[in-house]
């Protein structure tokens, strides 16, 4: 791994304390060219760090809050006439930038939904029947909160999909919020991150080399065969009604390469895909009713799911 991005994880850890698995999962996310859904209750972090990941790797950022009210063209942006040149000037939307975080996307209707998500896919916007590619970079992190559900949106099956991970932000430990309090008596103010003495440790030139380099990791046939074991087991659990898609599988492979980049190795071992499982497969994958019921949990299902897979040895 490069030692900036060793530096650029340790940065991150030291000032939002006690998410660390958040940190490895968005940098994961960020090597493997894969979107993210951040879920967590009001107050966890999830817009600090990301702006500020996006300040250590010196990126363009932007933030949606996203309501009912919002339309696509509040996202993509419009043509506007131009009465003095007599003609029609792009003005472009919050989506043309480097790191964009969808606020509450679960707030906004379908049809705004669609108009972004579509933008994820395929890392283009179309205006008027003007195609306008977006950045290289371009990187989606999408909220939610999973205890409000009055006047909200649930994105689809098929929108889901194109999140690569969905990383779930929970309470910090005792000693990691004690410290965050001490951060806070001696000055630290989250809400105004140009006070702090941050300096970009990486470019974004380096982060798309670097992703050159996560696709170099090498996968063995074993490795391969069983990735593709469990991506088969899933659809066909008992209690499941949907399991993992084509997509599913090729975000598993580009994210156990991520992972094991991070590592410092150049191969993907088992435990490189074990290791995502959790985070790749919870919003993918749906239970059927009489699952529920009985009271099966997801976490169950997935971990029922890695136990019956045999690993390589």
């Amino acid at each position: 791994m490069n030692p900036s991005f060793k530096q650029l994880q340790q940065q991150l850890s030291q000032i939002v304390i006690g998410q660390d698995a958040i940190v490895e999962g968005l940098l994961i996310a960020l090597l493997a060219e894969g979107h993210v859904i951040l879920e967590g209750v009001p107050g966890t972090a999830k817009t600090l760090i990301v702006k500020l990941l996006a300040t250590l790797i010196s990126a363009d950022f932007r933030r949606i809050q996203l309501t009912p009210d919002v339309l696509p063209a509040d996202i993509l942006g419009t043509n506007i006439f131009d009465f003095n040149s007599k003609s029609f000037t792009l003005s472009k939307g919050p989506i043309f930038t480097q790191i964009l975080l969808a606020d509450e996307i679960n707030r906004t209707p379908p049809k705004t939904q669609a108009a972004l998500l579509e933008a994820m896919e395929e890392r283009q916007v179309t205006l008027d029947g003007k195609t306008i590619a977006l950045s290289k970079l371009f990187w989606t992190i999408a909220t939610q909160n999973p205890l409000e559900f009055e006047g909200t949106y649930p994105l689809p099956e098929a929108q889901l999909d194109r999140f690569l991970l969905k990383l779930v932000v929970s309470y910090p430990g005792k000693a990691a919020e004690q410290q965050m309090l001490h951060n806070i008596l001696s000055g630290f103010e989250p809400r105004d991150l140009k006070q702090m003495p941050l300096e970009p440790v990486i470019t974004v030139d380096q982060v798309l080399e670097a992703r050159q380099q996560v696709r170099r990791i090498r996968v063995e046939g074993q490795v391969l065969d069983y990735l593709l074991e469990l991506v088969m087991a899933s659809r066909q659990q008992t209690e499941l009604m949907l399991g993992a898609s084509p997509r599913a599988a090729v975000g598993w492979l580009r994210a156990a390469q991520a992972h094991a980049w991070l590592a410092a190795r150049d191969f993907v071992t088992p435990d490189d895909v074990k290791t995502i499982a959790a985070p790749l497969l919870q919003h993918r994958l749906i239970l059927k009713p009489e699952a529920q019921l009985d009271g099966v949990s997801m976490d169950q299902v997935i971990q029922t799911l890695l136990t019956r897979v045999p690993v390589p040895r």
